[in-house]
């Protein structure tokens, strides 16, 4: 079954806007697992504009579903990533000036790095996933690396209307069956929310789903418990058998 990890990172949003304990992201997480969330994804950047330090060691301790890290390559995250006590790591690209990660990973110009980075991961238990936009020299680099999962960066397919939300797809759709060719497990996310998850739910060979900001958006109409079912049985709905 395809599973959904809820990515608690603008519930610290909020939280940081007024530099405050409130509201917590470690609560709405547990709240997020008690309505059906098989795991909790969060992106410490090198900011600290949403996550803290002391968020991610509090979600360690406090859920029971799996730990999803996403972090950047740079050495003081890698050192917090490892440890962590993550299920998942998550390496993804990072600018200080983008309001959210903007594309996925340049996996060929940074593969020296990776090939340092990744084993020191697997030493830990610690699953790695690259996050990718759905091309052939991405996808062949992360296999050479032996990545565990890579990705699929679903944000230009989320912001694309009409026509080219179908090309975009049928880039995710391929992207996932050659991923599944070199031998890497597929996981998607970004910029998903209520209206265009759907297709993305049927991409062949897929296992998991990364999702939060509309998420987050809707609970506060709705609560945290209606918001993630209402996601879960959207997913549900969708997914291939």
């Amino acid at each position: 079954m395809l599973r959904f990890h809820v990515n608690v990172d603008h519930v610290a949003t909020v939280r940081e806007a007024r530099r405050i304990s409130q509201p917590n992201p470690i609560r709405w997480a547990l709240l997020a697992e008690a309505a059906g969330a098989d795991g909790i994804t969060c992106h410490l950047r090198q900011d600290r504009r949403h996550i803290q330090d002391a968020d991610v060691a509090a979600l360690r301790r406090s859920i029971s579903t799996l730990l999803n890290l996403e972090s950047s390559l740079a050495p003081e995250m890698v050192e917090i990533g490892l440890a962590s006590g993550a299920d998942e790591v998550c390496l993804v690209p990072e600018g200080r000036e983008e309001v959210t990660t903007e594309g996925g990973l340049d996996v060929v110009r940074e593969a020296k790095r990776l090939a340092v980075v990744m084993p020191r991961y697997r030493e830990k238990g610690i699953s790695v996933s690259l996050f990718v936009d759905p091309e052939e020299r991405a996808l062949e680099a992360a296999a050479q690396l032996e990545a565990d999962f890579v990705e699929l960066h679903t944000g230009r397919y989320a912001n694309a209307e009409g026509d080219e939300r179908k090309r975009e797809l049928d880039r995710l759709v391929r992207g996932a069956e050659r991923a599944h060719e070199l031998g890497l497990r597929v996981n998607a996310g970004h910029g998903l929310d209520y209206d265009n998850v759907g297709p993305i739910c049927a991409l062949p060979h897929l296992e998991e789903l990364n999702i939060g900001h509309s998420i987050v958006a809707r609970a506060l109409f709705v609560g945290v418990d209606a918001a993630v079912r209402e996601m879960r049985e959207i997913i549900a709905r969708n997914a291939t058998p």
